[in-house]
């Protein structure tokens, strides 16, 4: 059995900023779209690798979130990449639930779907499923 410091140590080569958080990138597999950008604290990132899908810190909630647990949006995470610095996380992952392929609470399949366009904000992606009918189950 490891020491349990021996098991954690891969938390430790993460740098925290100084709320304990490290900011995340949620990217799909096999498109390379950019889903969501999300914050994680340690104990988020033990629990995605522990259930193999995306756990994130919410900090307008101040507790871990689930992604998917009021959705049903789930991201399975098939890789998580750390940067250079080791200050920025990547998960590679599928997007699952539902109706598979939303990772936006907008309904959208990614959070990114404004676009500045002439000195505008402008939507260029559609919804592809009312909001309404995602969190009013």
């Amino acid at each position: 059995m490891q020491d349990t410091n021996s098991q954690d140590a891969w938390l430790d080569q993460i740098t925290w900023d100084r709320d304990g958080l490290v900011p995340v990138i949620a990217q799909e597999q096999g498109t390379g779209h950019v889903l969501m950008f999300a914050w994680m604290n340690r104990q988020a990132l033990a629990e995605t690798v522990r259930r193999g899908q995306a756990v994130y810190w919410s900090r307008s909630r101040s507790r871990l979130w689930h992604k998917g647990e009021e959705s049903g949006h789930f991201q399975q995470v098939h890789a998580i990449r750390m940067d250079c610095d080791h200050d920025v996380l990547l998960l590679s992952v599928t997007q699952l639930g539902h109706a598979p392929g939303i990772a936006c609470h907008t309904g959208r399949h990614s959070c990114f779907y404004q676009e500045l366009q002439a000195g505008q904000w402008r939507s260029v992606d559609p919804v592809l499923l009312d909001p309404k009918r995602i969190y009013d189950r």
